[in-house]
């Protein structure tokens, strides 16, 4: 025991507990093919230092609005020794913030944005393209120490941005509140497979080729190189990446360019010095810098001295501003390719005048050339975006509304359907991203529905599938998709091959007369229809909440829904084609979609195979007319062996005959094979826990057919 006690002071970790994966090896060191389950588990209440009982929405309610916009306007000019203002005026820093908050957002998973505050948290506090944000944020705390609960960092970080654009005379569209914090990093996302920021191994041949669903050409970048595709100062491959990048946060050559020159209106690039003098990022920080980074050595390594992008100076004459500055200069000059004093390639204006020439960032006489990036000069050398830079340049009104609407858009394409925003300046007008739907009918005879549902010759299998097919393009992410609205009904969702279009129509033709004949609209009858083929398979009784609507066409962006395709869906036993990543790792990214637990995955996985769902004959083993548990008494059956007959396809064998007895694919063999699925299948396959599975199976099913429900 001495010996023990004589060598504590020398244990790499605290009291036998793991605090550091640099000095313990981690169950994913030792098996890193495991399946991770923690994406179904983070931001725990545990996490959350708020508790159970804090309601965000009904605090912002509580929000003296005009004063928390008039300290934010106030902070614009109140310029600080330790992180003096360019200008003398924060806008523009506030600007890059909001917009960089809220520029993660991709549109093929509804990952990333402004929604949750998650820019305090790595990789994205300490990504390049992030440099020097740390201190935008710092600036920000009095304001959110003295407003608190009543207005979250999530909301902060965007509002002070639409501040930021007031102030210096630009229109806004207006302003949603209502996103809540996270509590630690969102380690679900994926950013990328490359181990160094910059790196660029995410495309196949072309530009266009980039690895699905990422949007950001660059790892540690927000949207494109400025400098040009990995540093190449080419405009027009950089207008490739930009159009490519852009069009995958859901933004058309329009509302690109419009941003693009509207964002750049304001401020400067910062690249005073050697960028080797800049030390590490915020998460590589020392302790004593207390979470700030990119500490500078460079001369004061502040003001005229900051080393940020390496890209240096204004884009415009008026850097705070709203003007048409940024066309006036584009358009006036030719220019030349040239270096910053950080060493990355900027462009110059040929033959200046003095007139057209920006004041230097400490309020000196000092007068400085402005500079364009690659990026920029894209907006003139591109064909489509040049015919739009010109329409904007001739005519600054539309230039003005449109950069409002896009940045707007920018802000809030995140948070779901406009029913979810808060605050006196949010938008009348319905925004077709916003996937608008008209409010349904709560009062039609719930019964009456069910009654006719039962009639209409439609078996449980097709009830239960059209109605998870409606609600199951829910994606918490973003909060799209869902069964309101009966898009379901619509281009492209009664085509895609996972719905069974066929089936779907049978059964759409079926409900819509059913529908029309009970008052109820289509998307009602559909969730209403799927809890009654549970109802009359198992016998219990299945919620319903009333009152969704039917979208119409013209409310409906239907090339922006292609995005809500599951490309695999674990729950119907589904996969469209052969993926980098396993059927089951993308099973799990869809319960994450659909906010489900490991638990609320499982039982729902046992649930539809036995009631015969598979989008093949792999894993439907029961003949049980009811609702039970005997998937998972199968699945754990020891007296079968099973063999792999191809990449995801397995055969079980009975051990004494060798006899083929069932199939399964890797979706199904996961819950027996992965050791935390197994405890929880465990469970589901008692003897006593029957009554368990449906009941568990009920509140699952409820849970995702009532997700968009608001």
């Amino acid at each position: 025991m001495k010996d023990l006690l004589d060598n504590v002071g020398k244990c790499p970790v605290m009291h036998g507990a793991k605090t550091n994966s640099n000095v313990a090896t981690t169950n994913q060191d030792w098996w890193p093919n495991q399946l991770n389950l923690s994406i179904l588990r983070q931001h725990d209440l545990k996490s959350n230092p708020m508790g159970p009982d804090f309601d965000y929405r009904k605090e912002f309610l509580k929000l003296d609005y005009v004063a928390l916009k008039k300290d934010l306007n106030d902070l614009m000019t109140d310029t600080k020794e330790w992180w003096p203002a360019d200008y003398g005026h924060y806008g523009p820093f506030f600007i890059r913030m909001t917009w960089h908050a809220a520029g993660t957002y991709r549109s093929g998973d509804g990952r990333g944005g402004g929604g949750t505050g998650a820019q305090r948290f790595a990789p994205l506090n300490s990504w390049p393209d992030n440099g020097n944000l740390d201190k935008a944020r710092r600036l920000l705390w009095p304001i959110k120490q003295k407003y608190g609960n009543k207005i979250s960092w999530a909301d902060l970080l965007i509002l002070t941005g639409n501040v930021a654009i007031e102030s210096m005379g630009g229109k806004t569209f207006g302003f949603g509140g209502g996103r809540e914090d996270i509590w630690h990093p969102e380690e679900d996302i994926y950013w990328g497979l490359e181990k160094e920021w910059l790196d660029d191994n995410r495309y196949e041949d072309t530009r266009q080729s980039l690895e699905y669903p990422l949007a950001a050409v660059q790892m540690g970048l927000i949207y494109v190189n400025p400098e040009g595709p990995n540093g190449n100062p080419d405009p027009l491959l950089s207008a490739q990446d930009i159009r490519e990048t852009f069009s995958r946060m859901n933004m058309n050559d329009e509302e690109t360019v419009a941003l693009t020159a509207g964002g750049h209106t304001f401020g400067k690039a910062h690249g005073a010095g050697d960028p080797e003098l800049v030390g590490p990022e915020p998460e590589g920080a020392r302790m004593e810098d207390m979470g700030l980074g990119w500490i500078n050595r460079h001369k004061s390594g502040k003001g005229i001295d900051t080393t940020t992008s390496g890209v240096e100076g204004p884009w415009t004459t008026n850097p705070t501003q709203w003007d048409n500055g940024y066309f006036n200069l584009l358009f006036k000059y030719d220019w030349k390719l040239t270096k910053s004093p950080a060493g990355a390639n900027i462009w110059h204006p040929i033959n200046i005048e003095e007139a057209d020439m920006a004041q230097e960032v400490d309020g000196s006489d000092q007068k400085v050339i402005p500079m364009m990036t690659t990026a920029d000069m894209a907006m003139i050398k591109d064909p489509k975006y040049r015919e739009i830079s010109k329409k904007y340049h001739e005519d600054p009104d539309s230039l003005s509304e449109a950069f409002s609407r896009a940045w707007f858009k920018l802000l809030h394409r995140d948070m779901g359907p406009k029913i979810r925003y808060l605050g006196p300046e949010v938008p009348e007008e319905d925004l077709i991203w916003q996937d608008p739907v008209t409010p349904g009918n709560k009062n039609f005879n719930v019964e009456n529905l069910k009654t006719d549902i039962k009639s209409s010759g439609l078996t449980t299998k097709e009830l239960v599938e059209t109605a998870w097919a409606s609600a199951s393009t829910f994606r918490l992410t973003d909060m799209r998709g869902g069964a309101n609205g009966a898009r379901i009904r619509l281009s492209p969702q009664n085509d895609w091959e996972v719905n069974k279009p066929t089936q779907l129509s049978k059964v759409l033709e079926t409900l819509e007369p059913i529908a029309s004949k009970n008052g109820a609209s289509l998307a009602d009858t559909i969730v209403l229809a799927g809890g009654v083929g549970i109802e009359m398979n198992s016998g219990a009784k299945v919620p319903f909440t009333p009152g969704r609507g039917d979208a119409s066409e013209e409310q409906t962006d239907a090339e922006s829904f292609n995005a809500l395709e599951p490309l695999a869906c674990g729950f119907r036993n589904y996969v469209k084609a052969d993926f980098a990543v396993s059927p089951e790792e993308m099973m799990l990214d869809r319960a994450h979609l659909l906010n489900l637990t490991a638990a609320e995955m499982t039982v729902l996985v046992g649930g539809f195979r036995t009631l015969g769902i598979s989008a093949t004959e792999e894993g439907i083993w029961t003949n049980s007319d009811k609702l039970s548990n005997q998937w998972f008494k199968k699945l754990l059956d020891m007296d079968v062996v099973w063999e792999k007959t191809s990449p995801t396809s397995y055969e079980g064998k009975d051990r004494e005959t060798g006899k083929v007895v069932r199939t399964a694919s890797r979706t199904d063999l996961v819950f027996g094979s992965n050791s935390e699925l197994r405890a929880i299948a465990e469970v589901y396959a008692q003897d006593d826990n029957n009554e368990k599975f449906l009941t568990d199976f009920i509140v699952a099913w409820t849970k995702v057919m009532e997700a968009d429900l608001f």
